[in-house]
């Protein structure tokens, strides 16, 4: 996808719908449309009609799936159990089945930052049965160094690797163990790298809710897990109205954490 978006040189990037976008094509409107996530037979169907109608087609890439593994990984406080949960349901919305494995941290209270410290969420995907969590992710989100020192050898050779870029600073760098920072030397080399400043995007999204101090940036799951929604298609709603009941009687709280939800992309 990289090498042909080079090749068609100036573009716009356009989310939406999937038979929208796939009716865009076919009325001449947009000259293509890329998945980039799992889609169902039932959500495409009727616009791969309309769009072969107009002598337009629908094509498989080479490295598209037919399952994917996603894992995230980051401090306990992170809140990666609640952004796989909130992602399992969404994908069960989806209509896709799903295998879950959640992983809690090695020691009790570890220092923040550490190895021992991280808390993981796997699930598999697919549109046809599957029987397990996966064995190597096809994707990694990774919160802070720990995250990435820790789950990085169990990322498939190629895989793609999200980083919350802003925790790569000195001082988790020293308590993951890192002696250099792996953004800058050999480490990734291989993987599908996307570095994103969480904290800024956090930190932007949610300045006009009402939170402060350290409840500003306890919303960055819902950024990870917004932006892990718009790459796999996922629906909001559902975790827009569990936000709301759950934090009925935190405004300021809920609304955090809707708008760095929304917020992704950007």
């Amino acid at each position: 996808l990289d090498a042909y978006l080079e090749k068609l040189g100036a573009h716009e990037m356009v989310p939406m719908g999937s038979s929208l976008k796939i009716c865009l094509v076919a009325a001449g409107d947009a000259d293509v449309y890329p998945r980039l996530g799992p889609t169902c037979e039932w959500d495409t169907a009727a616009a791969q009609a309309v769009v072969e109608h107009t002598a337009g087609s629908m094509r498989t890439l080479s490295d598209s799936l037919d399952r994917v593994v996603l894992r995230f990984a980051g401090d306990s406080g992170d809140g990666m159990q609640l952004v796989g949960d909130r992602f399992t349901e969404l994908s069960a919305v989806f209509g896709n089945d799903l295998a879950t494995l959640p992983s809690f941290p090695a020691e009790i209270r570890a220092p923040a930052g550490t190895l021992p410290g991280v808390s993981s969420f796997q699930i598999q995907i697919a549109h046809d049965d599957i029987l397990t969590a996966g064995d190597n992710p096809d994707c990694l989100v990774a919160m802070n160094p720990a995250a990435l020192k820790k789950h990085l050898p169990d990322l498939r050779k190629g895989g793609t690797v999200i980083l919350n870029e802003e925790a790569f600073v000195e001082r988790n760098l020293s308590k993951a163990g890192y002696e250099k920072n792996p953004l800058e030397d050999d480490t990734l080399a291989g993987f599908k790298v996307i570095k994103v400043p969480m904290e800024s995007l956090t930190k932007e999204a949610v300045k006009d809710t009402g939170v402060s101090g350290r409840d500003v940036l306890r919303s960055k799951n819902f950024f990870a897990l917004g932006l892990l929604s718009w790459l796999f298609n996922r629906p909001t709603d559902p975790t827009i109205e569990w936000v709301n009941a759950k934090f009925a009687n935190k405004a300021d709280v809920a609304a955090a954490n809707i708008a760095a939800l929304q917020a992704a992309p950007v």
